[in-house]
């Protein structure tokens, strides 16, 4: 398998296996979907981390297989494609991509679907497939804009260009910058301090932004007032607000 689920202490690590650089072939899409879904499913699952292993997070698709397919074919498989990373984009727990070296092409897209993002001080991102004669087609026009905003994310995507790790946190592109030995440690270490949390609060707050910024405001703030009062029913939010009154904020010990 191109990609692995492993599983310890409430944290799953989405591991890219496919050396040399991770490249995403059909195969690797479709695991990658088929373990989105798996970690959607599992209780044991509370956060992720998206991992390419120390050397490269993953450096784009399958350029040979994507050259033998025809306008047809890729009519085909271009649906396939989104829906792998769309299944990520929606495992509705907190997910972190850890990234060292390269991510490039589907492997920047794949990073845009975690909520967070740690880059090693070697990383570079961007969206080269404008010099294939290409745009992205994994969500990177989509992802990429929403997240830098239009103007910087049509830069990226018109030149085709390369961003180290310190202009990719000025442009909001990665949220944390630190040296490569460091990037999977911290990355565990937030998706950690997550899956000790209330669950279906986090799950809650996760939908409520990322649906939220897909409409109109009021109604945003409607599914916002419906997610708040219905954990009013939780055993979590009972848990917490007795943890506060008795011993003080942050103290609170979630199942």
């Amino acid at each position: 398998m191109t990609v692995h689920l492993e599983v310890a202490d409430g944290v799953g690590t989405l591991r890219l296996d496919r050396p040399p650089m991770n490249a995403l072939d059909a195969a690797t899409q479709d695991r990658l979907k088929e373990l989105a879904e798996e970690i959607t499913r599992r209780e044991d699952v509370r956060a992720v981390v998206i991992h390419g292993g120390e050397k490269v997070f993953a450096a784009g698709a399958d350029i040979k297989e994507m050259r033998a397919m025809d306008h047809a074919a890729m009519v085909v498989r271009a649906r396939s494609l989104q829906d792998s990373f769309t299944a990520v984009a929606r495992i509705p727990k907190p997910v972190v991509a850890a990234v060292t070296g390269y991510a490039l092409g589907g492997g920047c897209e794949l990073a845009l679907c975690a909520d967070y993002r740690i880059a090693g001080e070697n990383a570079k991102l961007g969206q080269p497939e404008i010099l294939l004669g290409l745009i992205p087609g994994a969500g990177g026009t989509q992802r990429l804009s929403r997240l830098i905003g239009p103007s910087k994310a049509k830069d990226l995507i018109f030149t085709g260009r390369q961003v180290k790790a310190d202009e990719a946190l000025a442009l909001g592109l990665v949220d944390r910058v630190v040296a490569p030995g460091e990037v999977y440690e911290q990355a565990h270490a937030w998706a950690a301090r997550l899956a000790k949390g209330p669950a279906i609060a986090l799950r809650a707050a996760k939908e409520a932004v990322d649906a939220g910024l897909e409409t109109d405001l009021d109604t945003g703030l409607a599914l916002e007032r419906n997610w708040f009062a219905g954990l009013f029913a939780t055993e979590d939010r009972e848990r917490g607000m007795r943890s506060f009154v008795e011993e003080g904020p942050g103290k609170a010990k979630f199942l």
